[in-house]
């Protein structure tokens, strides 16, 4: 019995550690996993193991992939003009459902938080510097609306807007301090429709 309880606390603790998973949440998904049946429970732990094993990172854009380069950067319908910048590959999946933006995308893998320790090179923003060609004329700065978005926003902008690209920035129809992964398709097309000079 010792070794059994044992068992399902290691499992809540290790669910805890998932973002937005308190203790209660947790202890309810490791009482529902233990309520499945095995064979459900390990199709879920297989479905990780297979995440893990095959999904890494774009070496162009570093949004989640299971080929690389990705999808996106390989698509020969996607302009290769225009770059959009979002801080995590949650973002990407969410803006692809937009429609009207057929651009590419830079994944930074975060924002800048100094308060954090996350400086310029903590995130991916040398790469973005090394896309930056002759065919880019524009970069949409895609950040969340957040002290730490516009932070980076701001810091974006100053070392592009030297180089003759235009920098734009997604319009306030996001709320301040929500999330680009929790907006609905019609609040962003509508970001993004009306996107001004940064």
């Amino acid at each position: 019995m010792y070794e059994s309880a044992g068992s399902v606390e290691r499992l809540i603790n290790r669910l805890a550690r998932l973002p937005g998973i308190g203790r209660k949440t947790a202890a309810r998904l490791a009482f529902h996993i233990l309520k499945s049946s095995k064979d459900e429970a390990m199709e879920l732990a297989e479905a990780i193991q297979e995440v893990k094993e095959r999904v890494g990172f774009c070496s162009v854009c570093f949004n989640i992939s299971e080929n690389d380069p990705c999808s996106i950067c390989t698509d020969p319908k996607r302009r290769r003009d225009v770059i959009c910048v979002v801080e995590e590959a949650a973002d990407v999946s969410v803006l692809t459902r937009v429609e009207g933006f057929s651009g590419l995308f830079h994944v930074l893998g975060g924002r800048l938080s100094p308060l954090d320790g996350i400086g310029p090179d903590d995130l991916h923003m040398q790469e973005l510097m090394s896309r930056l060609n002759d065919e880019v004329t524009e970069i949409i700065i895609a950040t969340n609306p957040n002290v730490e978005g516009e932070a980076t926003a701001a810091y974006l902008s100053r070392l592009i807007k030297p180089m003759g690209i235009s920098v734009t920035r997604i319009a306030r129809g996001l709320p301040v301090g929500s999330d680009l992964e929790y907006a609905d398709a019609i609040t962003l097309a509508r970001a993004l429709e009306g996107r001004q000079d940064y």
